[in-house]
């Protein structure tokens, strides 16, 4: 009982094993394909059967560029790559880097090799890509005149953008003499002054597509003056045209997408903009009305000329005002004086005369108005109505009188 693993430790030393074998490090395994399954990470679970057994196997996200079709349940194919052991499970399976279909493989190695070699010469470098102009007026096209790429692209373009020049260079897509013809539409358009070229055509197996895996149709793309859009097959499909182009789009209506800027789209964007510039300009004005509304106001208000107005409307009202006042008062005055005259005509001693009163002084205007005042034989003056009247005192008589 000296020689006690856990589970871990096994599986671990199981692991080990199966890395430090060379052979099943890059191992080609060909079987038929079951259980297939694309997990939403990218990630593609599968097995690989024959009549005698059935091997589980993955290919991570990382590794899709090695594989150029769609894979589906029921396809023969060849997958190289290695077999390790999942730790966690204890079980072993087979980790694909490259699939390709059975009857495939050579051209596929010979789709891998050109890769590699194009890679290293820098043709698929980010640093030489050209970009695609935004808004294009002329587009050229180099596909075949009857499949269903120019059908795709011709409904894309009409649908958003029926006004831009579309510039067709009919060539061959497949079969002998195509990988030339595709060349020669690329260098034809370089000199129509397109403002892009879409070169692309529908999806096929790998021996339909191979002509734009030929080292041509790179080396055509590459040294284009124009942006270059790849277009080929369907999204899973990937060719040498596809790394070497300045944008690659996975299927022809993308392409058309990208090169054909929506004309409705942008028009509908003007008409919101020139809507939100009016209802600013309106709301503009609406304020700058209310602002010069409140300046008149305030400028009517500090206007000298109707200050002046309102100052001698102001003037004009106090000399109503005063004037009102010196009336009022000379006419209260008035009133009072006649008061007085008739108090002094009550008191008046020429009034007292007319009535038959006089008046008596002694010869100095002293009024007498006591019989002590003289004796006999004084001179007094009688004052009456029309004059005086000089007379001697003969004799007085005091008398008691009565005043009440």
């Amino acid at each position: 009982m000296n020689n006690v693993y856990s589970v871990g430790q096994v599986n671990r030393y199981v692991k080990n094993m199966f890395t430090q074998d060379y052979f099943l490090q890059n191992i080609y395994i060909k079987g038929e394909v079951s259980n297939c399954k694309y997990h939403s990470k990218g990630h593609i679970y599968f097995s690989l059967k024959d009549e005698t057994g059935i091997i589980k196997c993955v290919m991570f996200a990382g590794s899709r560029r090695g594989l150029a079709f769609r894979m589906k349940d029921g396809d023969n194919v060849i997958a190289g790559g290695k077999i390790e052991v999942y730790e966690r499970d204890g079980a072993y399976q087979f980790y694909a880097r490259e699939i390709t279909l059975e009857g495939a493989g050579a051209l596929y190695e010979r789709y891998l090799a050109l890769k590699q070699e194009l890679e290293d010469m820098g043709m698929f470098a980010q640093e030489y890509k050209q970009p695609v102009p935004e808004y294009c007026h002329r587009v050229g096209i180099v596909t075949s005149p009857t499949g269903a790429a120019i059908k795709d692209i011709a409904n894309v373009s009409f649908r958003r953008n029926p006004f831009i020049q579309t510039i067709l260079y009919p060539a061959l897509v497949q079969g002998e003499g195509a990988a030339a013809s595709i060349v020669q539409g690329i260098r034809t358009l370089d000199k129509v002054d397109v403002d892009v070229i879409i070169v692309g055509r529908g999806g096929g197996s790998i021996e339909e597509l191979w002509a734009f895996n030929e080292e041509e149709v790179a080396r055509a793309i590459f040294e284009c003056h124009t942006p270059v859009i790849s277009a080929v097959g369907h999204e899973t499909d990937f060719t040498i045209a596809d790394f070497v182009a300045d944008l690659r789009a996975p299927t022809p209506s993308a392409a058309a997408e990208l090169a054909y800027f929506d004309c409705r789209s942008f028009l509908d964007s003007m008409k919101g903009y020139q809507e939100r510039l009016e209802r600013g300009v309106w709301n503009k004005i609406d304020v700058s009305r209310a602002m010069l509304e409140k300046y008149r106001t305030r400028l009517q208000y500090l206007n000298p000329v109707r200050r002046l107005q309102d100052h001698q409307q102001y003037a004009t009202d106090m000399q109503e005002r005063i004037q009102s006042a010196m009336e009022q008062k000379i006419k209260d005055k008035r009133h009072r004086l006649s008061l007085y005259l008739e108090r002094f005509n009550g008191l008046s001693p020429l009034r007292k005369l007319n009535q038959g009163y006089s008046y008596v002084s002694d010869k100095e205007g002293k009024t007498v108005t006591s019989v002590s005042q003289v004796k006999q034989g004084d001179s007094l003056l009688v004052y009456v109505t029309d004059g005086t009247v000089e007379a001697t005192v003969q004799n007085t008589k005091k008398e008691a009188r009565d005043d009440g």
